[in-house]
């Protein structure tokens, strides 16, 4: 009877602690791009400006060093226009599915190329050694104007003093690889750290264009330390169960 009560017991705070993680919200400021300034298709300035032809992203910053960097918001109607700040390439099979997707209305474009900026946002309210589980939608397109192929483009993610770096993408000329999603997970080593995202790329292009979305970051379902409660619980009960076999016997 003890032994029930305390398998029971176990998978009460397991799903107790899994419920809790999925009720996390996303801990991320405007995550889709949805908010800006100045407003969208305009490239981004470090810090709330001005000029007519920058804006800024709530929650985030923008930064290569020295300015906002080649840094941009863009929006899903016009980027395949002259009307869009960065006119992307449109002449590829499945590229106007690819950005009318749901919840792509505003995305974040940078060429790891040319002075691109990283883009970061300080994540508060963390539980330090807790894990986290980061997701975010990206994809590669083409400008136009430019030829040729663009290879090994990829987001390198810091979180705190950890780091991540996505799949790495490749487009033929005027391609463009469609939205993928990402999910990693990370350890919080504080109760407070940065979020960031940088492009990057170990070859030249014609040129690339990274394009970010939908950045979400909650509590990890289930987390592994639920997990090895549980292990640890059934290996006990196991070892007690064995126990009680043997005298029985004796």
């Amino acid at each position: 009877m003890r032994i029930k009560t305390f398998l029971l017991s176990l998978f009460a705070i397991a799903v107790a602690g899994t419920g809790a993680a999925n009720a996390a919200t996303n801990l991320v400021t405007n995550g889709n791009f949805e908010t800006t300034t100045n407003g969208t298709n305009k490239q981004l300035a470090k810090a709330t400006t001005t000029a007519a032809d920058r804006t800024t992203l709530a929650g985030w910053t923008s930064y290569n060093g020295n300015d906002g960097g080649y840094n941009f918001v863009l929006a899903a109607d016009t980027v395949k226009t002259s009307k869009s700040a960065i006119w992307l390439k449109s002449d590829v099979t499945g590229y106007s599915n690819g950005f009318t997707a749901a919840n792509h209305g505003n995305f974040f474009a940078s060429d790891a190329l040319y002075w691109p900026g990283s883009l970061s946002q300080t994540i508060s309210g963390l539980t330090k050694d807790a894990y986290y589980t980061l997701t975010f939608d990206y994809a590669l397109a083409q400008q136009v104007g430019f030829n040729g192929a663009n290879s090994n483009n990829y987001w390198h993610v810091l979180f705190g003093d950890s780091s991540y770096n996505s799949t790495a993408l490749s487009i033929a000329d005027g391609g463009f690889s469609g939205w993928g999603t990402v999910s990693t997970t990370f350890k919080a080593s504080s109760t407070s750290q940065v979020l960031s995202f940088l492009a990057q790329t170990s070859s030249p292009g014609a040129p690339p264009f990274l394009l970010l979305d939908n950045v979400t970051l909650a509590a990890a379902v289930p987390e592994p330390t639920t997990w090895a409660m549980m292990l640890g619980g059934f290996g006990l009960v196991g070892f007690l169960a064995r126990r009680r076999q043997r005298a029985h016997l004796a």
